[in-house]
This record gives C-alpha cells, structure tokens and sequence, in this order.
C-alpha cells in the first residue's frame, strides 16, 4: 500500500515540476522504463488501473512498445508490450516511460 501511495505521488510530481516530461506516448512507438526507484520494478497489470492483477514487475531499462493510452481516474495507462517477447502485453503508467 505504501509503494502505491508512493508511485501515485512520484507520478503526480513527475507531472508538476517542468523539465521532467513523462513519455508523450504515440502509437506503435518504443519507449523505456524510467522513474522507478531503487530495486523497485514498474507493475505491468492485466488491465489499465491498480485493480488488475500484474503480469510482470519491469525493471529501468525495459524497452517497450506503446500501442494505445488512454486515461483512467488520474493516471493515464498505456497498452504495451515487451519489444523482445512481443506476444507479452500488458499496461503500465506513462508517467515511467519515457522514449527510447
């Protein structure tokens, strides 16, 4: 729950503070996992919002394709997929992307 609370505040400064840009997501487009701190991993879920269960924990570094976003309550989820296990999908926050 913590970790939660913490991810959801990192996402809102991310979005408040200028010079830091989270990925303006595109369609079809490969961009990176940023932002997670320490050993921590970005949550790729089963659906777009904290509800769905996680597929996977994604470290810094993970290349992936953004094929659509769309905003949900106050985050905005982007369906991804890993650029080397294509058939591996998924969502994630935008606001841990950033282009590649």
């Amino acid at each position: 729950m913590r970790r939660a609370m913490i991810s959801a505040l990192a996402a809102v400064v991310l979005g408040v503070f200028p010079g830091i840009q989270p990925a303006q997501a595109g369609m079809g487009g490969y961009y990176e996992v940023h932002g997670v701190e320490g050993d921590d991993m970005l949550k790729m879920r089963a659906g777009p919002g904290t509800g769905y269960r996680v597929v996977l924990g994604l470290p810094n570094g993970t290349v992936l394709r953004v094929h659509d976003c769309d905003q949900t309550g106050g985050t905005r989820w982007c369906k991804v997929s890993l650029k080397q296990a294509r058939g591996l999908k998924g969502y994630v926050s935008w606001a841990y992307l950033r282009e590649n």
